[in-house]
């Protein structure tokens, strides 16, 4: 049974590494470079209580957050929330690690009563699979990295009445490159996304032709598992892809074989209801109302 390690504090973060006091007990930026991985790490589920951005840490080891693990390559950037289990396999545990790298990391108390504590939620790349890491390039990095030296600076001075709010915008402004520099990436691997479309569509037919009974209608979280994804990951590619979330595209789907059956069978609405995996009649025809502007008698009358 793996061990549990729970951190909740930038302050404890700091003990377990070896590291002095934070300077700011909310906000830290470490760089693996300069502090030993503790031995009690390897194999251990660690649950940090505080948001991490990580970048580039080539040679470290394998990470595990969520259903995938990772083999860290050199000019990404991995984010975790709070709350969330990882798990690190250390290649060389208890020694200096060499490489160039950094760890952000902020407690969600920093956010309190600024716009960030708001917004937090839209950065959907905070639940992505770490195998869809943001891949940087040379000068998306400079940026990230110039924002994170801003952000050392400010609380490495003297803390005034302006240090909290300056250094959470400097986060704000990060975390909105970075939904930037993810759109790029979703725009420069089109071919790949094309193919997650695809598939997708193909996870949708296959979910009607055996595992209606089991499942109801699908789910976006469903439809992410079958393509190794995660829910945001695979919204967020179909939105930049086509306009439309997954959530639409999955009731898009199920307007138009409801359609069909309308116009072509002789089932009764309560029928087609449960053949499309609704458990109550009434939740579909909601649905198809509030998307089509007519009941599903209605549009059986005008086919």
């Amino acid at each position: 049974m793996s061990t549990i390690i729970t951190i909740d504090s930038i302050v404890k973060a700091h003990e377990l590494m070896g590291l002095p006091s934070p300077k700011h007990p909310l906000v830290t930026v470490v760089m693996p470079k300069d502090f030993k991985m503790p031995l009690s790490f390897q194999g251990a589920k660690i649950i940090p209580g505080f948001y991490q951005v990580m970048f580039k840490l080539g040679e470290c080891g394998t990470l595990r957050y969520g259903r995938n693990s990772y083999d860290y390559e050199d000019g990404t950037l991995i984010f975790t929330s709070p709350g969330q289990t990882m798990e690190m396999e250390l290649d060389s545990p208890e020694t200096e690690n060499p490489h160039a790298g950094w760890i952000l990391a902020f407690h969600p108390d920093l956010l309190h009563k600024s716009t960030l504590a708001d917004k937090i939620e839209e950065y959907n790349f905070f639940q992505y699979e770490v195998r869809e890491a943001l891949h940087l390039s040379d000068e998306e990095r400079q940026t990230i990295e110039e924002l994170r030296d801003k952000i050392i600076r400010e609380y490495s001075q003297n803390l005034d009445r302006h240090s909290q709010k300056l250094i959470v915008a400097n986060i704000e402004l990060m975390l909105d490159y970075c939904l930037r520099f993810y759109d790029r990436q979703f725009i420069t691997r089109a071919k790949l996304n094309s193919d997650f479309i695809s598939k997708f569509e193909g996870v949708l037919k296959g979910f009607y032709k055996s595992e209606l009974e089991v499942l109801g209608i699908p789910s976006v979280q469903y439809c992410a598992e079958q393509l190794n994804l995660s829910a945001n990951y695979l919204s967020d590619l179909l939105k930049k892809e086509t306009g439309k979330s997954a959530q639409e595209h999955i009731h898009l789907f199920i307007l138009d074989k409801a359609k069909r059956k309308l116009r072509n069978s002789g089932e009764s609405i309560s029928e087609i209801a449960y053949s499309l995996g609704f458990e109550y009649p009434q939740h579909f025809s909601n649905l198809f109302k509030a998307k089509t502007g007519y009941s599903p008698r209605a549009y059986r009358n005008m086919a």
